[in-house]
């Protein structure tokens, strides 16, 4: 069964590595994770986002025509920043795997099963 890892952080506390070293020691302990989920062959995908200020929400809410309005469409806390598609046995061992995201420590993770519509 498939597993969305939504990895949500406040963007504003979340680390921001300033010089080329920095940022590769910053980005090891997520190499590291996700060549572990690739190892375990549960690995199916994932990426980083860019900050939510970049972001364009969508909505035809109460309108004839689709509105744009820049920015995430929640004023939250935290920000969706990236995910992992994983393939795992069970939810046990997604929330495993969550938990060993190394943005728990600063941030956290939802994991979510994927509906099978077919």
């Amino acid at each position: 069964m498939q597993y969305l890892l939504l990895i949500y952080s406040n963007e504003a506390e979340a680390p921001h590595p300033e010089t080329p070293e920095d940022f590769a020691a910053y980005m090891q302990p997520w190499t590291d994770y996700t060549d572990n989920l690739k190892a375990a062959k549960v690995y199916v995908g994932g990426e980083a986002l860019e900050l939510s200020t970049t972001a364009t929400t969508i909505t035809s809410v109460g309108s004839s025509k689709p509105v744009f309005t820049d920015g995430p469409f929640a004023e939250t806390r935290e920000q969706l920043g990236g995910y992992y598609l994983l393939d795992c046995k069970d939810l046990d061992e997604a929330l495993a795997w969550g938990a060993k995201c190394p943005a728990v420590e600063y941030g956290k993770i939802e994991v979510r099963a994927i509906m099978d519509v077919g």
